[in-house]
């Protein structure tokens, strides 16, 4: 099985909490962590944009990340939300066998 991180921003930790929540309630990540507030700097609409942003970082496998990325953007209160997903190469075996566990 193949874990991986998923990197996603969302407006407030208010919406970070109520999607990583969710997603932990589904089983289609086994852990959601709230960075906190960070600043963003984007293009949108053909101008530079700023804003502050809440990044969330997800853990989930192969198994769940295809419906775990659709059902973030459901979620999501951006038209074209940030949801990027990482594999994980090494990592203490362990994790990521708990990783595996909590979402099957």
């Amino acid at each position: 099985m193949t874990e991986y991180l998923v990197y996603m921003t969302v407006k407030s930790e208010e919406e970070a909490t109520r999607i990583g929540a969710e997603l932990i309630e589904q089983r289609l990540a086994a852990c959601a962590n709230i960075i906190g507030t960070s600043k963003s700097f984007y293009w949108w609409n053909g101008a530079v944009q700023s804003g502050s942003e809440t990044v969330v970082i997800l853990k989930t496998s192969d198994n769940k990340i295809d419906l775990l990325i659709s059902t973030a953007q459901e979620l999501h209160s951006y038209d074209c939300p940030a949801i990027v997903a990482i594999e994980i190469k090494k990592g203490n075996p362990d994790f990521l066998e708990w990783i595996s566990k909590e979402i099957s």
